[in-house]
C-alpha cells in the first residue's frame, strides 16, 4: 500500500465510537486524506467525510476502516471482495477474532500505517453458487440451515462430482479457516489456523450416523444437494439469511483465495484471541 490518499469508513449499525470516528477524521485533516462513507452512515461521521455509494467507496478508498465488532468486519470484507484494498478492524466492546486494534490502539495503528510498519494478510471466502446462477460470497460461513418445525436439513455431499456423504442435521456449515471459530465451532469443528487454504463442510447436531466435519482443499468444488426427504433450507451467509432452498435444489461452493486483506499490526495473535474469545484452558485435570 503506497500513500493513503482515501479512506473508506464502515460503520456497526449500533455501536457509535465519537472517539474512533474523531481520531481518524483529525488524522485525515493533519494527512490531507479524504474521508469517504457510506449514506445511511455519514451523518453519523463528521461532515468532513463525504457520502458515496457502495461502489465508489470500494473503487476509490486506499483504505477501508471497520469499525465496530466481527460482524462489521465480515461486512467491509463481503464488500471489498477479490481486490486488494486493505481492511483495518477496530473493535467497539466486545473480544472478536477479526478487529487487529482496540479504539485506544488508533493514534498507534495510523502512524504505522504511515511509516508502512505493517503487514497485510489475506483471508480466504467461500463463493456458492445456486438457482439461475445466483452466487453468494461469505468469509465465515455459508450454511443450509432448517427452518423449525419443517423437517431437517437432509443434504448430500460430493466432492469434485464424487458422492461422498449424506448428512441429516440441524443446519450442514461450509466454513472458512477464519470461520472455524463461528458457526463450525459452536457445531463441534475444528479450531483452523487463519493461514490454512482451505475450507470446512460441518453438521450442526447431526441425526445422520456419519456425523464427522470433512476438511476440503481450496482447489476442491463441494456440491450441496437438498435431498427429497429434507425440508426446506434458509442460505445462511455470514449468518444472515440470503435465500431458500427446497429439495431438489444444488449449491455449489468453492474457495476463493485471498478475497480480501486485512491489516495487520503484530498486537495480538490469533491464537491469544482464540484462547480468550473461547475460553481454551483444557481441563480441571492439567491446571
Amino acid at each position: 500500500m503506497g500513500m493513503v490518499e482515501t479512506v473508506g469508513l464502515v460503520l456497526h449499525p449500533q455501536r457509535d465510537s465519537k472517539v474512533a470516528i474523531d481520531t481518524i477524521v483529525e488524522w485525515a485533516r493533519a494527512h490531507g486524506v479524504t474521508v469517504l462513507g457510506l449514506p445511511d452512515e455519514v451523518g453519523r461521521i463528521d461532515c468532513s467525510a463525504v457520502s458515496v455509494d457502495t461502489d465508489t467507496l470500494v473503487d476509490r478508498a486506499d483504505l477501508l476502516v471497520s469499525l465496530g465488532g466481527d460482524g462489521t468486519m465480515l461486512r467491509t470484507m463481503r464488500l471489498i471482495a477479490g481486490r486488494p484494498t486493505p481492511i483495518l478492524g477496530v473493535n467497539l466492546g466486545k473480544l472478536g477474532f477479526l478487529a487487529e486494534i482496540d479504539v485506544e490502539d488508533l493514534p498507534f495503528a495510523l502512524s504505522a500505517i504511515d511509516s508502512h510498519q505493517y503487514t497485510v494478510e489475506p483471508r480466504m471466502a467461500v463463493r456458492a453458487t445456486f438457482g439461475e446462477g445466483r452466487t453468494v460470497t461469505a468469509f465465515n460461513d455459508v450454511a443450509l440451515v432448517r427452518t423449525p418445525g419443517d423437517g431437517l436439513s437432509a443434504v448430500a455431499i460430493s466432492v469434485e462430482g464424487h458422492p461422498f456423504v449424506r448428512y441429516a442435521a440441524d443446519a450442514v456449515i461450509v466454513a472458512t479457516s477464519t470461520g472455524s471459530t463461528a458457526y463450525s465451532f459452536s457445531a463441534g469443528g475444528p479450531i483452523v489456523s487463519p493461514t490454512v487454504e482451505g475450507f470446512l463442510v460441518v453438521p450442526a447436531a447431526a441425526h445422520s450416523a456419519f456425523n464427522r466435519a470433512l476438511v476440503l482443499s481450496a482447489d476442491e468444488v463441494v456440491d450441496l444437494e437438498v435431498l427429497p426427504t429434507s425440508g426446506r433450507l434458509a442460505v445462511e451467509v455470514d449468518g444472515a439469511i440470503g435465500a431458500h432452498l427446497s429439495p431438489g435444489d444444488r449449491l455449489s461452493v468453492t474457495a476463493v483465495r485471498a478475497a480480501a486483506w486485512v491489516v495487520r499490526l503484530g498486537t495480538t495473535s490469533f491464537y491469544e484471541r482464540a484462547r480468550r474469545k473461547l475460553r481454551v484452558n483444557g481441563s480441571a485435570e492439567v491446571d
